[in-house]
């Protein structure tokens, strides 16, 4: 017996030791020790752990469900939902060109349950096709919306688990609460997760994929291949995903060079780790590119698709990327549609003021604004825990990076229509968050949890109006539509409540209405007219006007509006006037 070979009996004793008897199969083996108060303990915070987690998973369950019960269709959900229809029902790729089929695939999971009606003689735009499964084929809407929804609502709910297992991964369970608390009480991600929309689908892909990579530094065979497949589908969701893929093939590599790095350190060492990185991340492209074409097929076996006749050519470096990015001919042709409308001049409001254009500072002003206070201050001092702490450093690239490209590409963009085009900040700096309590200091703990208590009250007394929420600093949710506008605040979800509060203390009144929307007034039982389309002194009674319409209001509505007297505000999305 050596050093190399202890036992647990002493040299002299075991030449004469009986051999080990053999347990019984249904005897578990036992280590030779007797249970402890620790293993006891252990087993105790195993258990509350899960409860804690069950506890904030069900908070947010409930709060995006009741959301998605009580509101009205948004702008963009009718065509993505009845787009997700015709992918069922027609396997046609002709609508909605400008984003990938596969988060209308998820959307459409929810409403092949509960089979629609819709014509396949049907012809016209993409907006028409959603007005006309919604309200003209027959279909209950709000059954319809409801389960078109779910899919969402539940990938909402499973990306929290990603948030959790990947703060988890960098500062303990402790930190994985830390980040799945903030990421199930924010009000962007319950707002936008309950909406059978594609910003969360895509931004949680994303993250998934990044926690991949980060364990793919451990494990490469197993992580790389499922890192390609959330790569390829994020980019399959939406093409914002797009400007992100060249630093996550440059993190395949990273995660690569630290699996292999101990190896040695020689210039042909550090080649060969080199060409190891790059095939690896090659291989994590052509998963990407795999993805991206089944969902294609996935919809239409034979990709049949026609160009639309308005799809614009795209010149200079866009253009040669749309012609040599090996995806299907419709992503390319949508790439083409989305060149388009960012070229396009739209307007915006932000502080009060309505401009034309975009504004580079647009979205951190956004963010600040609807953003909770102690989140802010979280993502922040977590942040700056994961560059200072040396065991925490080498994921700074991983969790940092990613968002802060991303974060860039929307800044440079022509629409300024919501923090929902930077809904991935609230998952990737959640996990960020948790680092604070890597410290192992009490009062990062005791100031982590008292910021995360703030934020949970804050997002459970704006309750159910997550969209228009915004942090205390601005007044709350009942002001938002004071500095923002379009998805921020009013993005047409309230008819529904619009059509109770006017049944119940305005019956009989006339109604003039402004309302920007996809819904249908006329469906909820709102008999108005536009006062836009009469001279201004024939508009008495009731004016109610949407607030983003408000916001920039000109010419005849604006004079309408300042002549009016403000007398209650609609879910702090509509405003109903009265006129003498």
């Amino acid at each position: 017996m050596t050093q190399d070979q202890p036992s647990v009996l002493e040299p002299a004793a075991a030449e004469h030791a009986a051999p080990p008897a053999v347990p019984h199969p249904r005897t578990p083996p036992t280590t030779g020790k007797p249970p402890s108060r620790f293993d006891g303990l252990r087993r105790h915070r195993q258990w509350l752990f899960a409860l804690a987690v069950v506890a904030l998973l069900s908070q947010m369950a409930i709060a995006m469900v009741t959301t998605a019960v009580e509101q009205t269709p948004t702008i963009d959900e009718p065509v993505y939902v009845g787009t997700a229809v015709v992918y069922v029902q027609q396997h046609s790729l002709r609508y909605n060109p400008e984003h990938p089929p596969l988060g209308k695939l998820i959307i459409a999971t929810g409403p092949a349950l509960a089979h629609p009606h819709l014509d396949p003689a049907f012809v016209g735009n993409q907006g028409a096709l959603g007005r006309h499964l919604l309200y003209e084929s027959g279909n209950d809407p709000w059954r319809v919306m409801l389960w078109a929804r779910l899919p969402v609502i539940v990938m909402t709910l499973l990306f929290g688990l990603v948030v959790l297992a990947f703060a988890r991964d960098l500062a303990s369970s402790v930190g994985g609460l830390t980040a799945l608390a903030l990421y199930a009480f924010s009000p962007d991600v319950i707002a936008h997760g309950s909406l059978a929309t594609l910003d969360v689908p895509m931004a949680g892909f994303l993250l998934t994929l990044v926690w991949l990579l980060w364990r793919a530094r451990l494990r490469p065979r197993l992580y790389l291949p499922l890192a390609g497949a959330a790569l390829g589908a994020a980019v399959s969701t939406k093409m914002s995903a797009l400007p992100a893929v060249p630093v996550l093939l440059l993190l395949v590599v990273l995660s690569v060079w630290y699996t292999r790095r101990k190896r040695g350190t020689g210039r042909r060492e550090t080649a060969r780790l080199l060409a190891l990185g790059v095939a690896a991340a090659v291989a994590v492209a052509l998963v990407m590119v795999a993805v991206v074409w089944a969902t294609y097929l996935a919809v239409d076996p034979r990709l049949r698709w026609a160009a639309p006749e308005n799809v614009p050519v795209a010149h200079g470096l866009r253009g040669l990327a749309v012609d040599w990015l090996p995806f299907p001919q419709p992503y390319r042709d949508g790439m083409r549609v989305q060149f388009a409308f960012e070229d396009a001049k739209w307007t915006g409001f932000l502080l009060g003021r309505h401009y034309s254009g975009s504004l580079w500072y647009y979205l951190p002003t956004a963010l600040l604004i609807k953003t909770p206070l102690g989140m802010l201050a979280l993502w922040l001092a977590g942040a700056v825990a994961i560059v200072a702490l040396p065991r925490l450093r080498p994921a700074a690239p991983y969790v940092l990076v990613p968002p802060a490209v991303l974060l860039a590409a929307a800044l440079s963009g022509s629409r300024d229509f919501g923090v929902r085009y930077a809904v991935f900040l609230p998952m990737f700096l959640a996990v960020a968050a948790a680092c604070l309590v890597a410290l192992k200091r009490r009062w990062a703990h005791v100031v982590t949890a008292v910021l995360v208590l703030f934020v949970a009250v804050g997002s459970l007394r704006t309750y159910p109006y997550y969209l228009p929420y915004s942090n205390e600093a601005f007044g709350g949710p009942s002001k938002t539509h004071l500095r923002l506008h379009d998805s921020n605040v009013d993005w047409g979800q309230d008819l529904g409540r619009l059509a109770d509060r006017l049944r119940q203390r305005y019956p009989g009144e006339k109604i003039w209405l402004v309302y920007k929307g996809s819904g249908v007034p006329a469906f909820y039982g709102i008999d108005a007219s536009d006062p836009r389309t009469v001279p201004p002194d024939q508009v008495h009674g009731l004016l109610v006007v949407s607030d983003s319409s408000i916001a920039k209001a000109d010419g005849r509505l604006k004079a309408l509006i300042d002549n009016s007297r403000p007398i209650e505000e609609v879910g702090h999305s509509i405003t109903i006037f009265r006129r003498s």
